[in-house]
Parts: structure tokens; C-alpha cells; sequence
């Protein structure tokens, strides 16, 4: 057929234009599914906005959503003339006078970048036709997409057929009305009018030349030119899009000056009443989807996803009642404390100056107003001293007030917070997740996000270590003083623990004893015998993966690690010796219900079970030792109408009762909880107010007491688990009755203890009452 055109330059450009419509045609067939999906022509009609996912319990409870449409998508009508002139003075100039795509453009742009100014060559449309049918995404492709150069010309091309359908079925005003509505600007905001809204507290219609330019010119890249993080970038980006508008003829000069010498004048004041469901949970599974949702190229708030999580809804509601009825009390017992002194202290005791200063500079909006004003401190700080009308957070609901942002500052950095969470090691399942007190006003998350210093909690880390290696819970330590030598970045360093209340019995004391009452002396003592190594060796074979310094204080708790990690690792004991790879997510389907990920438990040996059981027996050693530090457990008699009922825990306390800690195991479940202010120069100030079982241990028992009460909850008072294997090794080795003070505290030290405490006869919780608490236990 070609022969026949003598003229071999035009037979070659017949025969290239053959198999370039060819190709074309393979591309649109998806000829033997070569080339992936790509929109039809009703698709084009009725397009599918993104799609948000779902998440549910393990009970087919609905914990939120994530979609990121514009709910109610504006009107071109409503959409401000400067906001369409920048938009296409800076993306599509030529929008007017092509069918989707601008061939001219597009060859320009090659030229261009091959002389080494890159530029793209992309039409509105064809940028519509890549944001709203997804023409990249794994789901439209095919086998050429293993071929690189293939793969990129394949999709340009998809871009163009999709981009001559848009164009075939909308007005030139409807694809501007679309493309905004659905292209991103940052920062989770989707849609023109959430964009107006976020950044300047104004609708679509009410932007002005230097506003809008600043909206588009973020476009080019949402992070670089995000003017909340980036001000300079993006100021010069708005100027850029401004000097684009006056050459093409949509801004005279005298308003393209008056534009340009304007401030960015962000209006961060807007809040979103639409939250999406959002909580701590919500953002947990997020989080701990991330990777397989990179993976497999599935993004949660356009791909309809219904997400199943082990959370049980029973569990997850009377771990947040908890939290609500003692974080309440802990906030009001914090407050007598102080009274109306500031309670920013450093470590003697004196009030930190520069708090509310340092405070304000690690603001975001602190860099745009130093910007705005030149580094003029006086003008800053009186936009901060500013009063205005503002919702804050309280423990009797939500309250209007006239603060500035100085009161602001000063208001929120007194409240404490809390981290929670419980997991089944049996199973490896997340039962709850309770990442603070208020994730409206609160959302960084204190499960695994935050990392505080674990105090006593970390001791146990040192006791497995020993017992793991030829120790015994029966082998015994002097409570003395110590003193350790050792070399730390080449530097001879010494170290001389105190025990928490400054005293020193100089009695003879079993591990289990010691690790019940939370004895520094000994900790120290066991510490410098198995050595602070193999202790962090322990700690991160156990689960811990925070990093942690090896120095001899490591078993006292001086490393910051997260509540998801203390929980995981604790879990080991409980679970026969197995470290589990905790499970929030069980399966993902579809929007039609076809299952897309099933994710099931992953453990690795890493104990004996002969080691874990003898964990679980010095565990309870806090409830049955002599000044065992969990022995407030008593006075919640919710948790003893069952008198078989077992449970271990430890305590922990910073220094200076900075973080109070608490991790509590029954016979089928393990708790992690912390509690403490977000800024750690704010903190209680004695042990009667302070310490983990004055602030977290009660947390943790008035859960359980909840969930012992429901009987629909599945989980039920009992005795720990009886031996697994053979115990070869001596544990049965009861202390001594003692009428001597023996007080039970559990901070690093650094403080004395004000409280003081006469341990009870050596009880088992089967020969205890309810009413059987030793004084000097509050709460």
C-alpha cells in the first residue's frame, strides 16, 4: 500500500502517522491489557470525585472517614476573575484557543528544557484529565509500564485522548470550574474554596490579584511554595504568577505595583467544622498503613477503602471514659498544686522567664510576622498580646473567651496529657488506642508519636536481662549505696544513684522484692553485674526501637521511648516469650467488599518461656511485695470481686515527676499509660501529687474496672497463667513480714519522696480484701 507513494519523505510520514494513529488506538483499546484502563466517554460525563475510605472496629463499628472532595463544590459564578486569570496566565495561556492540548506549547517546552529551562508543556486540561481520572495511577496501567520511556509517552498520550473528551464534553468555564474544585493546594486542603478559606479566611469570589496569585502559584509545588512553611518561596512565586498576569495583559501596571509590594497577609483563623471523624485512632491507622498503601500505589482519601482494625469498641469506649474521668482530676489536683504560679520550672525549682517567648517563636505564624514586620519584636509582640475571640478546650466542655495569644499559650501549656493503649498478646490486636485527652485541641499523638522517659517502667528490661542469664527472682542485693565507674564518649564519668526517697535500708532483699518495691540501689547494683549493654540489648530485642544511650542509668529509665513501644515489649512476658508485631488493621477491602489485604500476626521467639513466666511472677511482686509500688490496685475494689484475680504492673516517674508512667498486665491483656504536661518543664511537684501511681496507675485501674463490669466485654478477672514449661530455677521465696517504713515510690531519684508508706504482711491477691490498701495511697 505504501509503495505506491513514490515521494519516499512522504511515504515515510504516511507510515509514521499510520502507526501513530495505531498506537493511539491500542493505548484507548488497551490492546492485550499492554496499556491499562483508560476513561470512556461516560466516565468523561460522570466523572467519580475521589472517593474516601471508611474505617471500622473489629465490630463493625464506624471510627471515621478520610476523603479529601470539596463537599460543596463552588460555582464558576463564585469564583473569583483574578483567581481564573492566574490560572491560566501562569498554567495555560493559550487556554482559549485549543481543543485539550496545545501542541504549539508542548514542542516549545521540549526546546526549552533541552537549552536547560524546563517547563511543562501541560494544558488545564490535560492537568483535569491527570488529577480527576488518575490516568498515573497503578490502577491505568498496564504491562509497558516496566518499560521507562515507554511508560512516561503512554501516559502523555492517555492525558491527550482524555483531555480531547473533557474538551468534546464541557465549556471552556465548566473544565475551569472542575479543575479548581479538585486540584490540591497543601497542607490537606483540597478544592479552590477550602483553599481561600485555610489560608485567608475568605470565600472563592473575595480574593484579591496578589491572593489568588499566591493560591496558583502554589501549584507548581505544593510543599516549596506553601506559604505557611516556606513564606519566602512562596512570596516570590506569588510575584512571579503577578508578573505573569500583567504580560498577558490581565493586571496593568500601576495594580501589578500595587500587588507585588504587598505582604503574603495570610488569615490563619479559619477553622473546619467538617472533621472528617477525625481522632487519635483515625490517624493511628493512617500511620500504620502508610507503607502498604505506598506499596500497592492506593491512596485513602480517593480510593474507597474500608479499612477493619482490631479496636474493640467496648474497649476503646471505657478507655477513653477512664481517661476523661482521671485526667479530669489529675488536671484540677495540678491546678491547686501551683495555684496561680506559673508552673514552668527548671530542675531547682526557679521559674523559666523566657517560657511564654520561646513558646511563641516555635509557632509557624512567628516566621511570617517577622517577615511581615521586619523583625520589629515590639510590633510581634503585640499581635500576640492582641486579645480575640476563641473556643478553648476544657474539662466542662468547649468555652468562648477573649484570649490573646499570649493567654493562649499560657492557658494551654498547663493542661496535662495522657497516652493510652491495650493489646491482646495472644492475638497480637490493638483492643484501644487513646492518644491524649482532646484530639480537636490536642492532636499530636502521645501513643507513638511522643517519646518520654520511661522511668521505673524500663526496669524491668534489667531484671529479664538478669534472670535470662543466671540470675533468680530469689537471689538477693543489700539496699546500699553504689557507685559506678564507666566511660562515656571517652570521658571517665561516675555514677551514684539515689533511691528515690534519699534513704538507704541497708536490708537484704530478693529481685522480686526490689523490682516490687522499685529499688534504685539494687536496679544499679544488677546493672553493673549483667552489664548496661546487654540491658539495651534486651530493650530492643524485646520490642523497644527507640534508640538508647548505653549508660549504667539505661535500666532507670533516662531514655525517651513511646507507649506503643513499652506495650509491645511488655507484651513478650505475657505472650509465652514471643515478641509480637502488634496488629491495628485485620483486612482491607474495596469499595465492593473484595478483599484486597488480610494481615495476620507476626511473632519472633525472642525469651524462654521459662524466663517470661518468671517475668509474670515478678510482675506481681508490685501487688504482693512489701511496699510493692502497685498496691494503690487494692483500693479499686471493681478489680477484686473476683478474689483469684491476678495483676503485675509496674510504676515509673521521671525525675522531677515529669512523666508519670504506668503498665499494667492481667492474665490476658497488657496497658500501657502516661501522663504528663506536652512541654516538660511543666511537671508536679512532689510524689504525693506526681508519681505514676498517683497519676497513671489510676487511669489503668478504673479502665479495668470498667471493663471487668461488662460482662459482654469478653475479658474476665482470673489468676495469671500457670507455668508453660518446667520452672528449673528458684522463685518461691517469700520476703520477710517488716513493720519498718518501707516507702513505696518509683521516681529516678532526683527528688525526695514526701509520702511514706508501712508494707502490708506478704499477701497473695486471693488472701487480700478489697478494703486491704496500705496507707499513704491516694486514688
Amino acid at each position: 500500500m505504501f509503495r505506491r507513494i513514490k515521494n519516499r519523505f512522504l511515504r515515510y510520514f504516511v507510515i509514521f502517522i499510520y502507526f501513530v494513529i495505531l498506537f493511539f488506538c491500542a493505548i484507548e483499546l488497551n490492546f492485550l491489557n499492554l496499556f491499562g484502563y483508560s476513561p470512556d466517554m461516560q466516565d468523561i460525563r460522570n466523572p467519580s470525585m475521589s472517593v474516601g475510605s471508611q474505617v471500622y472496629t473489629a465490630d463493625g463499628k464506624l471510627i471515621g472517614q478520610y476523603y479529601r472532595e470539596n463537599r460543596s463544590p463552588v460555582e464558576f459564578n463564585k469564583i473569583s476573575p483574578n483567581l481564573v486569570n492566574a490560572l491560566i496566565a501562569t498554567e495555560d495561556v493559550r487556554f482559549y484557543h485549543h481543543h485539550g492540548v496545545d501542541f504549539y506549547s508542548f514542542f516549545t517546552s521540549i526546546l526549552s528544557t533541552a537549552k536547560g529551562d524546563k517547563r511543562g508543556g501541560s494544558t488545564i486540561t490535560q492537568q483535569l484529565a491527570k488529577n480527576l481520572f488518575e490516568t498515573r495511577k497503578k490502577k491505568s496501567q498496564g504491562f509497558i509500564k516496566h518499560i521507562p520511556f515507554v511508560r512516561t509517552l503512554v501516559y502523555k498520550c492517555k492525558e491527550w485522548l482524555t483531555a480531547f473528551k473533557i474538551e468534546h464534553v464541557y465549556s471552556k468555564q465548566e473544565i475551569l470550574t472542575l479543575y479548581l474544585n479538585t486540584v490540591p493546594f497543601g497542607n490537606n486542603t483540597f478544592g479552590i474554596k477550602t483553599a481561600t478559606l485555610k489560608y485567608f479566611d475568605k470565600t472563592p469570589d473575595q480574593v484579591n490579584p496578589a491572593e489568588a496569585a499566591t493560591l496558583i502559584g502554589m501549584l507548581k509545588a505544593t510543599s516549596t511554595y506553601n506559604p505557611i512553611n516556606n513564606p519566602d518561596r512562596s512570596l516570590d512565586r506569588r510575584n512571579t504568577v503577578l508578573s505573569q498576569m500583567e504580560k498577558n495583559g490581565y493586571l496593568n501596571k500601576a495594580d501589578y505595583d500595587a500587588n507585588v509590594a504587598k505582604p503574603i497577609g495570610l488569615n490563619l483563623s479559619y477553622v473546619d467544622d467538617e472533621s472528617n471523624g477525625d481522632s487519635y485512632l483515625r490517624e493511628a491507622v493512617e500511620r500504620w498503613l502508610k507503607k502498604w498503601l505506598k506499596d500497592n500505589d492506593y491512596d485513602l482519601y480517593t480510593d474507597g477503602l474500608k479499612i477493619y482494625t482490631t479496636i474493640d469498641s467496648r474497649l476503646q469506649q471505657y478507655a477513653e471514659e477512664a481517661v476523661a474521668e482521671k485526667m479530669k482530676m489529675l488536671q484540677k489536683r495540678f491546678d491547686n498544686v501551683w495555684g496561680t504560679k506559673n508552673p514552668w520550672r527548671d530542675f531547682s525549682g526557679n521559674e523559666i522567664k523566657d517560657f511564654v517567648l520561646k513558646s511563641e517563636e516555635n509557632l509557624p505564624i512567628y516566621k511570617i510576622l517577622d517577615r511581615k514586620f521586619h523583625g520589629d519584636s515590639v510590633q510581634i509582640k503585640k499581635y500576640f498580646e492582641t486579645k480575640k475571640r476563641m473556643t478553648v478546650f476544657t474539662w466542662n466542655g468547649e468555652k468562648d473567651t477573649t484570649f490573646s495569644s499570649v493567654d493562649s499559650i499560657r492557658y494551654y501549656a498547663r493542661i496535662l496529657n495522657t497516652g493510652m493503649m491495650t493489646i491482646e498478646p495472644s492475638t497480637g490486636m490493638i483492643k484501644d488506642w487513646v492518644g491524649g485527652i482532646d484530639y480537636k485541641y490536642f492532636n499530636y499523638d502521645h501513643v507513638n508519636q511522643a517519646k518520654r522517659q520511661a522511668g521505673s517502667t524500663f526496669k524491668p528490661f534489667a531484671y529479664v536481662t538478669a534472670l535470662d542469664n543466671g540470675f533468680t527472682p530469689c537471689d538477693k542485693f543489700t539496699d546500699k549505696p553504689v557507685t559506678i565507674k564507666y566511660i562515656d564518649n571517652g570521658k571517665q564519668e561516675v555514677w551514684q544513684p539515689n533511691n528515690a526517697d534519699f534513704r538507704f535500708s541497708y536490708q537484704e532483699m530478693s529481685l522480686r522484692w526490689a523490682m516490687g518495691k522499685s529499688v534504685n540501689s539494687i536496679t544499679a547494683q544488677l546493672t553493673e553485674q549483667v552489664g548496661w549493654d546487654k540491658i539495651v540489648q534486651y530493650a530492643h530485642k524485646l520490642g523497644i526501637e527507640s534508640p538508647l544511650k548505653s549508660v549504667p542509668s539505661v535500666s532507670l529509665g533516662s531514655n525517651d521511648v513511646s507507649v506503643y513501644e513499652m506495650v509491645r515489649a511488655y507484651s513478650t512476658f505475657l505472650n509465652k516469650g514471643s515478641k509480637i508485631d502488634p496488629l491495628l488493621v485485620t483486612k482491607i477491602t474495596d469499595q465492593d467488599g473484595n478483599v484486597l489485604q488480610e494481615f495476620t500476626l507476626k511473632t519472633e521467639k525472642v525469651l524462654s518461656e521459662e524466663t517470661a513466666w518468671l517475668m509474670l511472677y515478678m510482675f506481681r511482686g508490685g501487688m504482693e511485695e512489701p511496699g510493692g509500688t502497685s498496691q494503690a490496685l487494692w483500693e479499686y475494689p471493681g478489680l477484686w470481686k473476683k478474689e483469684s484475680n491476678q495483676i503485675g504492673g509496674k510504676t515509673g516517674t521521671s525525675s522531677h515527676y515529669v512523666d508519670g508512667w504506668y503498665m499494667g498486665i492481667t492474665k490476658d491483656l497488657v496497658t500501657g499509660v502516661w501522663v504528663g504536661a506536652d512541654d516538660r518543664s511543666v511537671h508536679f511537684k512532689d510524689s504525693e501529687t506526681g508519681e505514676g501511681s498517683h497519676t497513671a496507675l489510676p487511669i489503668f485501674a478504673r479502665f479495668m474496672e470498667k471493663v471487668y463490669a461488662d460482662p459482654k466485654s469478653g475479658y474476665t478477672p482470673g489468676p495469671f497463667p500457670k507455668p508453660w514449661v518446667k520452672i528449673t530455677k528458684e522463685y518461691d521465696c517469700p520476703s520477710p513480714r517488716i513493720s519498718a517504713d518501707t516507702t513505696a515510690t518509683d521516681s529516678l531519684g532526683d527528688t525526695p519522696a514526701d509520702t511514706t508508706m508501712t508494707a502490708p504482711a506478704v499477701k497473695t491477691p486471693s488472701q487480700d480484701k478489697p478494703d486491704s490498701k496500705p496507707p499513704g495511697q491516694e486514688e
